[in-house]
């Protein structure tokens, strides 16, 4: 049996029982490259999933249009029938075209057939946490009402538990409140990218979660001399300084890196045992212009 390990202590999701573990697991990496078809490697796909779950981890985030299909498929096949305490969240609103592109689809019925391909491909009656993803490279204001309002008929329904944002903006975050509850926003946010750092701190006052992707930059990974410096002084990836920031800046924050690989799975989670000093904080601030 697996020791579990620090996983930077638990947040429970506003007006819910869901009492998450603050780091998860992002599931976008088990599809093969550009997210898109099967990995090389299917059993190693299963076994990170396996061993994250082992070490007690209990959020997996992912989306049926990672891969597509594929990612659900995997988790499926490397958890069902899944841990009483798992919470799976996922996120709709686009699809993958034939060239593996990425498309909008925002229409309701758009969306229902996303829901339904969730359900299909995870083999459940209903999914834990459903998030809208709003289209664009980044937030950008505009009305949300219709989009959310087709999945909270479906959490009416009883298909999905709870609903949740992607890509918003604060303006946004309150409409959807209006609408149905709100338990997670998820945003890109980290050590450079800090225009959410209000709403961080509103949702915090609310009890909901926020959850920062792409906290090492993403498809265009963070590049930063300070990052470099302090990551070696303290003997460090740069991902473990990144997630360990995340942690200490708020207690609402929930981390959920991803990785393919085992090794880099224990690697990440270690951001955990790090306990960055004020005067380290204040140099890593400075990277945001804090």
């Amino acid at each position: 049996m697996i020791a579990q390990v620090n996983l930077g202590g638990s947040f429970t999701l506003a007006g819910t029982s869901v009492i998450l573990k603050r780091i998860g697991y992002g599931a976008m990496q088990l599809a093969g490259s550009g997210v898109w078809g099967p990995p090389r490697d299917v059993d190693a796909a299963v076994a990170v999933l396996r061993e994250a779950i082992a070490l007690g981890i209990n959020h997996i985030d992912t989306s049926d249009f990672y891969g597509p299909h594929i990612t659900n498929q995997i988790i499926r096949q490397a958890l069902h029938p899944y841990p009483e305490d798992l919470t799976i969240v996922t996120k709709v609103g686009a699809v993958r075209g034939a060239d593996a592109s990425w498309n909008p689809a925002q229409s309701p019925t758009q969306l229902r057939q996303a829901v339904h391909d969730n359900l299909s491909n995870l083999g459940v009656d209903v999914i834990d946490v459903v998030n809208l993803r709003r289209w664009g490279d980044g937030p950008n204001e505009g009305s949300i009402a219709e989009q959310f309002t087709a999945l909270a008929e479906m959490q009416q329904q009883g298909l999905i538990r709870h609903l949740g944002l992607s890509n918003v903006t604060a303006a946004q975050v309150e409409e959807a409140r209006a609408i149905a509850p709100v338990v997670c926003v998820q945003n890109q946010y980290n050590l450079a990218h800090r225009d959410d750092d209000a709403l961080v701190g509103d949702l915090a006052k609310k009890g909901i979660a926020y959850v920062p992707f792409f906290p090492l930059g993403g498809f265009n990974p963070l590049q930063s001399s300070t990052l470099d410096t302090v990551a070696a002084s303290i003997k460090a990836t740069k991902m473990q300084v990144a997630l360990a920031w995340l942690l200490q800046r708020s207690s609402n924050i929930l981390l959920i890196p991803g990785t393919s690989s085992v090794e880099h799975l224990h690697e990440n989670l270690k951001a955990a045992d790090l306990q960055l000093p004020p005067q380290i904080i204040a140099h890593l601030d400075a990277i945001g212009g804090a």
